[in-house]
């Protein structure tokens, strides 16, 4: 198995090579840290440093990006380029608002392309089912499917902008500090059934089993479970219909490196490749960070994007607020780990499109396995990434670049050693991508490796190796989830996955626009 390892004399770029003071002085001063260089670290860290505060990133991993990481694999014909993921971009313009705040454009670092259709939706008996917002398109597909869902997909649709409206719109953004935010919510999550499980709502507009797991399996790349997770989360459906779905040419990690060099092009600072060991207190305030290579700096605000868990039962060790909150969190509910093949095979493959969902022989039974039982299926469903049908430039030219994801339950539930099994599941999933897609996918591959849970824990500290932390479901959302600003330290906050609103990149961009809000108020006060 291969994975990435931060290398013993991984450079620093240092605190005092950036011009930060600039921006510090015009806040008076006051300097922030952002722990974790994820798409939620970098998006408070951009905030942060357009409004003056002289901002630093400290990032432990060889490289920015948080999951968001990259490897290159060279060959003798070239190199192939690896997402860790995300690799699913939906609504570009609160990407786009990060330059927009101080005027610049993030067409100047970034480019994006269009994917279309969305995803292919593939089925054990060969059905196919094309996602895109082509009314005319979709239609048509619906059709294939079952003719009377086309009404029951646009009733759907109506019920989609609904909680789009009052779940991204008017919430996404909106830190819940205490209990009476929650209660000014309650009425419109219950006008909107928000009990309901996105699932049970799909069936209720819709006839066709396959278009319900067509309109459901979206939660799952957020870590919740469609027969569970609040039917809230069908505003996914509405956020991809207005704003599409997109690529950043030579991949995600492009799209964080764009917002590294704007970041540091307003004054920002990033350190990486030194791991934050603790953060210091004093009281209820945290005062200084410090890092394995024993770099320490005092700071007027710290903002964690590193790991729930960790950042409290590990980085706030020193204090009785990590300890307990540490404690409380370990009995919440976690969302699963996934096991990744990553693969780059010869030839051009145009009739496999950017996105496939290939579903298993089971849905219902296969997420009760993951989510309740623990246990790893003999089947599975695969998301399947083959981004060089889009953007040529991950592989040497006549080669492609693949991914083949399977949602498992995570370390806490499911115990075996992944050195072990890893090699028998990879070998498994190409087998089946073989069997459905490429024939001859063994004598193909070039290169390949494997990203299993116990990565997931070792190298981004994730708890039980949970690829999405706590998992979505109403009772650990909102207020439920951990606060944008800590009740405690009050100077401490979390950005990323594990706080308001959730994953995926418009959820933790979100959590950075609601932990902004908060921080600059207090720096200002």
């Amino acid at each position: 198995m291969t994975t990435a390892t931060k290398p013993p004399d991984a450079p620093l770029i240092d605190a005092m090579t950036t011009p930060a003071t600039r921006g510090a002085m015009a806040a008076g001063g006051k300097r922030a840290c952002v722990i974790g260089s994820g798409f939620g670290g970098m998006a408070l860290a951009i905030r942060l440093q357009s409004a003056g505060i002289a901002t630093t990133v400290l990032e432990a991993r060889d490289k920015p990006g948080g999951r968001a990481y990259f490897w290159e694999r060279p060959t003798p014909t070239g190199t192939f380029t690896f997402d860790a993921g995300p690799t699913v971009i939906t609504d570009p313009d609160c990407l786009r608002e990060l330059w927009a705040l101080s005027g610049a454009d993030m067409a100047d670092d970034v480019e994006l392309m269009k994917v279309h259709p969305f995803y292919r939706l593939n089925w054990p008996d060969g059905t196919n089912f094309d996602y895109s917002n082509d009314e005319a398109e979709l239609n048509d597909e619906i059709v294939k499917l079952n003719p009377a869902d086309v009404a029951g997909y646009q009733r759907f649709l109506d019920y989609s902008a609904a909680v789009y409206e009052e779940g991204y719109v008017k919430l996404g953004h909106v830190p819940f500090l205490d209990f009476k935010s929650m209660i000014r919510a309650a009425p419109a999550l219950a006008k909107h059934q928000a009990w309901r499980s996105v699932y049970s709502m799909v069936s209720k507009f819709i006839e066709s089993e396959k278009l319900r797991q067509a309109l459901s399996f979206h939660t799952l790349l957020v870590g919740g479970n469609p027969m569970t997770t609040s039917s809230i989360y069908a505003l996914i459906h509405k956020l991809e219909r207005d704003g599409g779905v997109w690529w950043t040419r030579g991949g995600t990690n492009r799209l964080i490196a764009g917002m590294v060099r704007h970041f540091e092009r307003l004054g920002g600072t990033m350190r990486v490749g030194d791991a934050v060991v603790q953060v210091h207190t004093i009281g209820n305030r945290a005062t200084e960070v410090e890092t394995a290579s024993g770099w320490r700096e005092k700071f007027d605000a710290v903002a964690s994007n590193a790991d729930i868990v960790h950042s409290y039962r590990d980085l706030l060790a020193g204090t009785k607020r990590g300890k307990d909150y540490a404690k409380s969190l370990s009995k919440k509910s976690f969302s699963p780990s996934l096991f990744v093949v990553h693969f780059g095979i010869e030839g051009a493959w145009p009739g496999i499109p950017h996105h496939m969902i290939l579903f298993g022989p089971r849905y219902k039974g296969l997420l009760e396995d993951i989510y309740d039982h623990g246990v790893l299926p003999a089947d599975f469903s695969i998301y399947l990434h083959h981004p060089t049908v889009t953007d040529p430039s991950m592989a040497p030219p006549g080669k492609s670049t693949f991914y083949a994801l399977v949602p498992v339950a995570h370390m806490g539930k499911l115990a075996v050693d992944w050195e072990q099994i890893g090699p028998m599941l990879e070998k498994r999933i190409l087998d089946e991508v073989g069997r459905r897609l490429i024939p001859d996918i063994h004598d193909r591959i070039v290169t390949s490796f494997h990203y299993a849970p116990r990565d997931f824990s070792l190298d981004l500290n994730a708890h039980l190796g949970s690829a999405f932390s706590l998992e979505p479901v109403l009772t650990q959302s909102a207020w439920f989830r951990g606060h944008n600003r800590d009740d405690t330290i009050g100077n401490f906050y979390l950005v990323g996955a594990g706080t308001h609103p959730g994953a995926g990149i418009p959820g933790v961009v979100g959590s950075a626009k609601a932990t902004a809000g908060l921080m600059l108020g207090d720096l200002s006060s």
